[in-house]
């Protein structure tokens, strides 16, 4: 595990699609940031809108990598990984508002946590800032990760530093000695639960997500990639939970939660018929079959570099309930 030195180097990596009205939101709050050692790089992941024309023209010192074409999250948030060459790297969507001491709060829990691989903020609704979007995400058994205390009322329930299962992807500050410990995000899956499968990966080697509650952002919510139950977000969010234990799941793990496995599929498939999107929910399991002997080689990786017990698995997957 490494500690970080003194003012390390930030890089804030936005990733924004057809979203100029949404940077007017998030460039200034990154540029009222009060840690000193800090580059904003905005990923344009293939937009038609104006974004780039609005860049060049309001924001002449920002870096931009402009993609040719939408790669999907996972790739384009590699590009900007690749490219962001910090001491720590902070992925943030575009509909996001940081408050502006949000990135100084996550470097000093970085600082203050050699063996955490990522920290994230408490993330608050945009629109109603009484009420959680998220502390961290929690994963269950049944093979489903969610944000915690999303939708709540915010009365400091949530206001204790402590380690969590996965962190959102959406706004965190990763270290660039766990990505290269853990490896990039998982390409394939293109959207949703790519940040959940890396967080999984960085537990099994041993190392630690954190949230930290003294640095607030504002998360706007699905005005990139559409609404809640949006046939994208459910195939990808179906096909991806499918994956994420083919992939990462010790063989313990994968006998003794069976149960809840099936029960969440059962209900999967329950919300599909009810809503007529059986046609979805099959498609979801020709694509998770399809891609399973690729799923399989990775695991094998995952699995060598494994660095703790399954009973320590387990420890780690009920934090944060």
């Amino acid at each position: 595990m490494t500690a970080v030195t003194a003012d390390p180097s930030v890089v804030a990596v936005v990733l924004s699609y057809d979203g100029r009205a949404l940077l007017e939101t998030i460039l200034p709050s990154l540029a009222a940031q009060t840690y000193p050692n800090l580059r904003t790089l905005v990923i344009d992941n293939g937009s038609s809108d104006d974004s780039l024309v609005y860049l060049a023209r309001e924001w002449p010192d920002v870096e931009v990598l402009a993609l040719p074409k939408n790669i999907g999250v996972a790739a384009a948030l590699n590009r900007g990984m690749a490219a962001a060459r910090g001491d720590l790297i902070a992925l943030l969507n575009n509909d996001i508002e940081l408050e502006p001491g949000c990135l100084a709060e996550l470097v000093e829990t970085m600082r203050a946590h050699p063996d955490a691989a990522v920290a994230c903020p408490k993330l608050v609704n945009y629109y109603r800032r009484d009420h959680l979007d998220g502390t961290g995400d929690v994963y269950r058994w049944g093979g489903e990760a969610g944000r915690r205390a999303h939708g709540e009322r915010d009365t400091g329930q949530y206001d204790r530093a402590q380690d969590v299962f996965s962190a959102c992807g959406g706004a965190a500050l990763y270290r660039t000695a766990a990505l290269a410990d853990v490896g990039a995000y998982d390409e394939s899956f293109f959207a949703y639960y790519e940040d959940v499968d890396w967080s999984f990966r960085a537990q099994l080697a041993g190392w630690r997500c954190r949230y930290a509650p003294s640095a607030v952002a504002y998360h706007i919510g699905g005005a990139t990639l559409g609404g809640e139950l949006s046939d994208f977000l459910l195939y990808h969010n179906w096909r991806n939970q499918i994956w994420v234990m083919a992939k990462n799941w010790p063989l313990a793990a994968l006998i003794v939660h069976s149960p809840q496995v099936l029960f969440v599929q059962g209900r999967n498939l329950l919300i599909a018929l009810r809503s007529g999107r059986v046609g979805l929910w099959l498609g979801v399991w020709r694509a998770a079959l399809a891609g399973l002997p690729g799923v399989l080689r990775k695991r094998r990786g995952v699995q060598r570099s494994r660095r703790i017990s399954v009973r320590e698995l387990h420890r780690r997957v009920a934090l944060g309930r």
